[in-house]
């Protein structure tokens, strides 16, 4: 289970994120190169084909940093992309 606070929840409206895609990139992503030092990233390219700010994208790429406190993930933010990534939807 993830812990929201108002900060990743905030960001993950303004970005279009839900917690159905935090936890399926954290559980099946690819880790992100451009993590910072003790922080860890995961990206996971999701099937889209919908409207985002009055353009239809094929693909949203979402990337979940976050770290651990003893056994447990501590999101910190989310970003995503719209676009094309892909060729079949995933990587």
């Amino acid at each position: 289970m993830i812990e929201t606070h108002p900060h990743l929840e905030a960001r993950m409206r303004e970005r279009g994120v839900s917690l159905k895609e935090i936890e399926k990139t954290l559980e099946n992503g690819w880790l992100a190169k451009d993590a910072k030092p003790r922080t860890y990233g995961k990206v996971y390219i999701f099937p889209y084909n919908k409207d985002w700010c009055g353009k239809v994208f094929e693909e949203k790429e979402v990337t979940v940093y976050y770290k651990f406190i003893g056994e447990k993930i501590i999101v910190l933010t989310v970003k995503a992309r719209y676009g094309k990534f892909s060729k079949g939807g995933k990587k």
